[in-house]
């Protein structure tokens, strides 16, 4: 009986194993013909069957990449905006998560369901308002317009909070009776203890900011501004796609986002169980 009962288990082990193997195979299929693609030449991206391996890689894509257009300022471009963006929603959400978790003032609470409701609210509501203000105050065409707007994050504020909420208030207690200013207990205690939440915060806003499309398409459009998801854009002309940079192209984007994963992965799954953020 406790043979049958091993092997029933054994046998639950392998079908689980299995079924994570076929999801992480799916899951890189993707990036797989994405990296494929880019040693093809355009009439051998969607020839079928798929052939995973050229038998002819086509090297020069990542050349021509660099010189069909002005890559390495889109990359310039998107790094700037994606270090000063995430750096300022480290700053920011820290900042009023500690106020909201730790401080006492009146309405506290209403003031934060406030805030945190506008996470449901689609962004895509309210672009066309933010675009008017933006052209208003004279910031259109500028990475300011899009470093101002994406400096705030609800989102950010939220899961901060979350894992201050974990932090024992007595361990504030004990440090304003040492002296400790608030501004003091933020940076010396909150901010060294929260390094898997900022990990987690980091990694999420870097790699949104690094991905976003919408937002550099709407306000960027001086070609020197842009960034590397719009300059994409420009192996597409009215008539055909250059279907092979693209994905050359496409592959040089996603190493850093790459880079920063695996160098803040190993904080990212205790940020997100010690913040109750899931999915």
């Amino acid at each position: 009986m406790v043979g049958k009962s091993k092997g029933l288990r054994i046998s639950l082990m392998v079908l689980v194993y299995a079924l994570l193997a076929l999801t992480v195979l799916a899951m890189l299929v993707p990036y797989i013909w994405m990296l494929s693609s880019s040693l093809k030449l355009n009439k051998d991206v969607f020839t079928f069957p798929m052939q995973w391996i050229p038998a002819n890689p086509r090297w020069e894509n990542f050349q021509d990449i660099w010189t069909r257009i002005p890559l390495g300022r889109f990359i310039y471009n998107t790094a700037k905006l994606s270090v000063i963006v995430t750096i300022l929603q480290l700053l920011t959400s820290s900042f009023a998560a500690y106020a909201f978790s730790k401080l006492h003032f009146r309405g506290k609470n209403t003031i934060f369901l406030g805030y945190i409701a506008t996470i449901a609210i689609p962004w895509q509501a309210y672009m066309v308002p933010q675009f008017i203000l933006m052209r208003y105050m004279g910031l259109n065409n500028t990475h300011l317009s899009i470093i101002l707007l994406q400096a705030f994050s609800a989102f950010g504020v939220f899961m901060m909070r979350q894992f201050y909420q974990g932090v024992p208030d007595e361990l504030c207690e004990a440090a304003r009776i040492d002296g400790l200013s608030e501004y003091g207990i933020w940076a010396r205690i909150m901010l060294p203890l929260s390094k898997p939440a900022l990990s987690t915060l980091t990694i999420f806003t870097f790699v949104s900011t690094w991905n976003d499309f919408l937002g550099p398409m709407i306000y960027l459009t001086d070609t020197k501004l842009k960034t590397i998801q719009i300059g994409l854009r420009m192996f597409i002309s009215q008539y055909s796609a250059e279907y092979g940079l693209i994905m050359a192209a496409s592959v040089v984007s996603i190493i850093p986002v790459v880079i920063v994963f695996l160098s803040l992965q190993r904080y990212f799954v205790q940020g997100v169980a010690a913040s109750g953020i899931k999915g």
